[in-house]
């Protein structure tokens, strides 16, 4: 179905509104289940959403469709909408026209099909008692955003993705482990088997946790938890709130300096050219060595902050409004494989899943290992179970003592293992 997008803007000036803004998005997916070790189900979905923003009087509406779009009901309903809002600064990007090449290639169904058999038989090869879940899934998605101050901006991503989930149970002993990719292209998920193989080796015995404060070695599965807890503290909205305990670090040393984070918005499988306001995307240097070099915004935030959109306001859903995100944030690796991290510990704990959702904004956090192992002389001696780690991430920052070369992608996070100090362990 053809949408002609710029209808809404047109009605909405002719409505009485001063400023228009039509954000559009479609997606096509066709996603691909194993459950209990066999092919479970084939879907196709089809999803279409439109939102118009406009400002009245100075005052915001905002009203969303999902399907076919009906412009004149639209308007309607965010012209309504704004007789109930305040007056606000009215933030819209200026004239430009950006259409982006398409980026991706899409992976049939059969091939996805071929790929979840293949996976599952190397698992089921090696243990022939685990009880595998799978999803790959091949999905097109389109986002076009246009205002009435001249400005088009499109683009499409093919993306495609797999997830694979073990199942093993030795009498009341039971053992899950999870992992995946996101990819553009071709799949190939001979890693991620051999990644899962490998904890299942780890696991073939268990080991009492160690306990008080001992070296914790996140793997790039479990590190994640520790940079989004950064991330947010680097989010122009929490600056500007003082909610951050680096609000006022501009150019101070928060963590070792060792660690350096970054925005990389170009970076596949993730890349992203614009943000939600028509915004371009751009490189960011958030933390060097340490320090904290730049808070990243968008539109509305920048302007009370005094500075210029880092392009980096992206709405939670369709029906919301742009706030700060990060399109791809990527740590600086070390050197050495997993390994090597692991041959590095005299005693210590590895950390590959967590259960909880992790730490807010203040750092602190305890949280269940889902996902452990014991390591003791540099060498994995069993799976642990019952097994809490707490502290604060601002401190574990300060306290990292090793970054790994094993560089990973886990969601739109690109991150090593890293060995941090400080924390405690409880059995």
């Amino acid at each position: 179905m053809t949408i002609d997008l710029q209808k809404p803007i047109d009605l909405a000036l002719k409505a009485g509104a001063s400023h228009a803004e039509v954000y559009h998005s479609r997606a096509l997916s066709r996603p691909v289940f194993f459950e209990a070790n066999r092919l479970k189900q084939l879907e196709s979905s089809q999803s279409e959403g439109t939102a118009l923003r406009l400002w009245r009087e100075g005052c915001p509406g905002l009203a969303v469709a999902y399907g076919e779009v009906d412009p004149e009901v639209l308007v309607e309903r965010a012209i309504a909408l704004s007789r109930l809002n305040p007056p606000e600064t009215i933030e819209l990007a200026e004239a430009r026209m950006a259409i982006y090449p398409n980026v991706g290639e899409e992976v049939a169904v059969e091939k996805l099909v071929e790929i979840g058999k293949n996976a599952i038989a190397q698992l089921r090869d090696a243990y022939p008692d685990l009880i595998c879940t799978a999803e790959l899934e091949s999905e097109r998605e389109t986002t076009i955003l246009l205002n009435s101050q001249g400005l088009h901006c499109e683009y499409t991503d093919t993306s495609v993705s797999y997830f694979l989930g073990v199942e093993w149970v030795r009498g009341e002993d039971f053992l899950g482990i999870y992992d995946g990719e996101y990819t553009r292209g071709s799949l190939n998920p001979d890693k991620v088997v051999k990644q899962i193989l490998q904890r299942l080796q780890w696991a073939q015995t268990n080991a009492p946790p160690p306990t008080g404060r001992i070296p914790i070695l996140f793997t790039a599965n479990a590190a994640t938890m520790l940079w989004g807890t950064a991330a947010a503290a680097l989010n122009g909205k929490s600056v500007l709130e003082k909610s951050s305990p680096w609000s006022d670090k501009l150019g101070e040393l928060v963590a070792s300096e060792m660690l350096t984070l970054s925005q990389q918005p170009d970076k596949e499988p993730y890349s992203c050219p614009f943000d939600d306001e028509g915004t371009p995307t751009q490189t960011l240097s958030l933390i060097s060595q340490g320090r904290v070099e730049q808070f990243y915004t968008d539109r509305t935030t920048a302007r009370a902050l005094g500075t210029q959109s880092t392009g980096n306001g992206f709405r939670p859903g369709l029906g919301r409004y742009p706030t700060p995100d990060l399109v791809n944030l990527l740590i600086e690796p070390g050197k050495g494989s997993l390994e090597e991290l692991i041959a590095q510990l005299d005693e210590g704990l590895l950390v590959d899943q967590m259960l909880g959702g992790g730490a807010d904004l203040s750092g602190d956090f305890s949280i269940n290992v889902d996902l452990g192992y014991r390591v003791e002389g540099g060498k994995i001696v069993g799976r642990v179970k019952d097994t809490m780690v707490a502290g604060n991430v601002y401190t574990a920052l300060k306290k990292i003592v090793a970054l790994g070369g094993d560089i990973d992608w886990n969601g739109s996070c690109y991150t090593p293992s890293l060995i941090v100090q400080g924390l405690s362990v409880v059995g």
